[in-house]
């Protein structure tokens, strides 16, 4: 069966490796990381991993906060602080917190592939998890299939980098979306060591122009910036595209990583941005340069009693939940990918398909690369 598990950053965790690719997933809430891509070339391993993983903590302090790293899937997304018709779902859901169950790991002349289950209670069902990674691919996929469930649910992929210590050393751009806003309300409290930067409920269209509470603008498409601060803000998607991706460059360090999804089943892109802006425990001002490119259909990181009630998304006719039927399974494809680039490379302005195995990749000006991504796999039913 080979399921040993080794411990990495304080966390019991299975191993998955290529040529191109080393990656591990935690016991302990499923959570992808750390992952090393271009192995064999320049090591890269863009994903962030929380400073006291290998602490004491608290022992009120919920199973993801210890595990955090990495990407993970939640079901329900976000806080959950709010029960939902009985549900009392713990923040991210079961699926970021629960201990997964071991199925079966495969490692041939194709890649590797890592398969866990998780029964969950607070909406009883069933996940099956499959991490895969391909033969000359670095890239990482993964899929989460819910089966057994009824009725409206939010859910999402958490994915965070750790940016070089570099004040707007990573470029972001995505593919379209309608408008983006500030979560509304407050994110963090002043009273409680908690601090943001952006207006609460702004709204705007591009990136390069997001409103500060103080007055003014800031350019949210470079980071890291705005050291003490935590933010979080929600893209709207356009899902009549056929794929949607979220990308950072780092042309200093001769890096891209991206993320493509199927923009009907993960509709919306949050950003949560953690620049040491919160000053309790276990954070304490140190989780600094780390952003959450958090792929969901969800209202806000709010939870699944606010994504299901009206709310100022679902007014406008922007969909913050899917609808889930236990005699038919729903399938949760997503993609994590790096490529090397050139310093002459600059922020990604769109993806094109090459063949049914490579996309390239274009720079607003001009420059591109190519890179081994089965597209493909985001069409799984």
């Amino acid at each position: 069966m080979n399921d040993e598990l080794t411990t990495i950053f304080g966390q019991p965790s299975w191993r998955l490796e290529t040529e191109n690719v080393e990656a591990f997933v935690t016991q302990i809430g499923g959570h992808l990381g750390p992952v090393t891509f271009c192995r064999k070339t320049n090591p890269i391993a863009p994903f962030s991993v929380a400073p006291w993983a290998q602490e004491e903590t608290d022992a009120t302090l919920p199973p993801m906060l210890k595990s955090l790293r990495g990407d993970f899937f939640c079901l329900p997304f976000g806080g959950n602080e709010t029960p939902f018709r009985g549900e009392e779902h713990p923040p991210h859901g079961e699926t970021a917190n629960a201990i997964w169950k071991f199925e079966t790991r495969e490692e041939n002349t194709d890649g590797s592939t890592l398969r866990l289950s998780l029964e969950t209670k607070a909406r009883p069902g069933r996940v099956e998890k499959t991490i895969s990674l391909r033969a000359g691919h670095d890239a990482v996929y993964a899929r989460h299939v819910i089966s057994g469930m009824s009725g409206a649910m939010n859910l999402g992929h958490h994915a965070m980098l750790k940016f070089p210590d570099e004040e707007g050393s990573g470029l972001f751009s995505t593919s379209g979306f309608r408008f983006g806003q500030v979560l509304p309300g407050q994110f963090e409290n002043p009273l409680e060591g908690g601090h943001s930067a952006l207006m609460p409920g702004a709204e705007f269209e591009d990136l390069d122009h997001v409103p500060l509470l103080a007055g003014g603008e800031t350019d949210f498409s470079r980071y890291p910036a705005r050291r003490g601060f935590e933010d979080l803000v929600m893209l709207v998607g356009d899902d009549t595209l056929p794929l949607a991706w979220t990308a950072v460059s780092f042309p200093g360090h001769g890096y891209l990583w991206f993320s493509l999804k199927n923009p009907r089943v993960l509709r919306h892109t949050i950003f949560w941005i953690s620049n040491g802006g919160r000053d309790y425990a276990p954070w304490n001002g140190r989780h600094t340069n780390v952003m959450g490119l958090e792929e969901v259909t969800s209202y806000f990181n709010l939870g699944l009693a606010e994504s299901v009630a009206p709310n100022s998304m679902s007014e406008r006719g922007v969909p913050t939940t899917l609808p889930l039927d236990a005699a038919t399974p729903l399938a949760v494809n997503y993609i994590m990918a790096v490529a090397p680039i050139p310093a002459t490379f600059g922020r990604l302005a769109r993806i094109e398909a090459l063949d049914g195995e490579n996309v390239k990749l274009i720079a607003e000006n001009g420059a591109s690369v190519a890179a081994k991504v089965d597209l493909s796999f985001l069409d799984y039913v």
